[in-house]
C-alpha cells in the first residue's frame, strides 16, 4: 500500500475511510458503493455528486493510471465537507480537455470542476499522483 502524503493526512481526522480497488471494470462501480455507503454513515442524504465525482476520478485512475487504486473518503476537519482522494502509480497528469461537442470522451475532469467545491491533482514523492475532490454539500 501507499505512503500519503503528510499534507493530505494532516488535513483529515480519524475518521478516514479507505479502499483499496483492483484496476479493473467493477472499480467505478465498487468506488460508488463505498462513497454512498460513507456518506450514509455521515447522514448526508443526497450522495449523488460524491457518486459521479467518484466515478469519474477512479474512472480516469483505470484508463490512464497504473496499479491499485487508493480511494480514501473523510470529512475535511477545517470545514466537515466530505472530500474524496483516488490515487493510483502511474506517472500522467489528468488534463481538463478543451470542451468538444463532437467528442465521445473526455469531459470527466470538466464535470468533477463543475460539480466539486475544489479539486485538483499532484504528484506524489513516490510516485503516482492523487487527485482530489471536496464535495460541496
Amino acid at each position: 500500500m501507499y505512503q500519503f502524503t503528510k499534507g493530505v493526512a494532516a488535513m483529515c481526522d480519524e475518521g478516514v475511510s479507505t479502499l483499496v480497488l483492483e484496476p479493473d471494470e467493477h472499480a467505478p462501480a465498487e468506488a460508488r458503493r463505498f462513497v454512498a455507503e460513507r456518506f450514509a454513515g455521515w447522514g448526508v442524504t443526497d450522495d449523488h455528486t460524491g457518486r459521479l465525482i467518484v466515478s469519474e476520478l477512479v474512472t480516469n485512475a483505470l484508463l490512464h493510471g497504473e496499479g491499485p487504486i487508493v480511494l480514501r473518503v473523510f470529512q475535511d476537519e477545517r470545514d466537515g465537507l466530505p472530500t474524496i482522494e483516488v490515487r493510483d502509480g502511474g506517472d500522467g497528469r489528468p488534463v481538463v480537455q478543451p470542451e468538444n461537442h463532437a467528442a465521445i470522451s473526455g469531459r470527466g475532469l470538466q464535470m468533477v470542476a463543475g460539480l466539486a467545491r475544489d479539486w485538483g491533482t499532484r504528484p506524489l514523492v513516490e510516485g503516482g499522483k492523487l487527485a482530489w475532490a471536496q464535495c460541496g454539500i
